[in-house]
């Protein structure tokens, strides 16, 4: 399509022409997929494209949830992500850059309302501790 629609031609018969024009250039000819069924076309979720992109992109779902549901996930799987810290310190870490973006959410919040909370140094060493030591 590289001319504009005449102002006096109904949209409709512009497109419809533009399209006769293409096949008749052979455009459409030879497409990747052509003969094939349409991938996902029984599938009963109906954003399998957008899963399908974000697995493209190398991203999760979590990259779509709002901050401060982020945040609260990242508090509640705290446990798991601290279990393999090798030393105190890198977990006393990881929670002070933690509780870092949970201050940064408070201070100017965006998205849904969601109750976040600065997370306990002390308490995450000690289940870490606790943890490490069932093992």
């Amino acid at each position: 399509m590289t001319e504009r629609k005449p102002w006096n031609v109904p949209f409709e018969s512009w497109v419809e022409r533009q399209i006769r024009l293409a096949q008749e250039r052979g455009e459409f000819d030879n497409l990747a997929g052509a003969g094939k069924p349409l991938p996902h076309i029984n599938d009963t979720d109906e954003l399998w494209w957008v899963k399908r992109k974000l697995r493209e992109e190398g991203l999760s779902t979590e990259a779509l949830l709002p901050p401060s549901l982020q945040l609260r996930r990242e508090v509640e799987r705290l446990a798991d992500t601290v279990a393999d810290l090798p030393t105190e310190q890198s977990v006393r870490d990881l929670v002070a850059d933690l509780n870092r973006r949970i201050a940064e959410h408070l201070r100017a919040p965006s998205g849904p309302v969601v109750p976040v909370h600065k997370v306990d140094a002390e308490a995450a060493v000690t289940a870490w501790r606790a943890r490490r030591t069932a093992r």
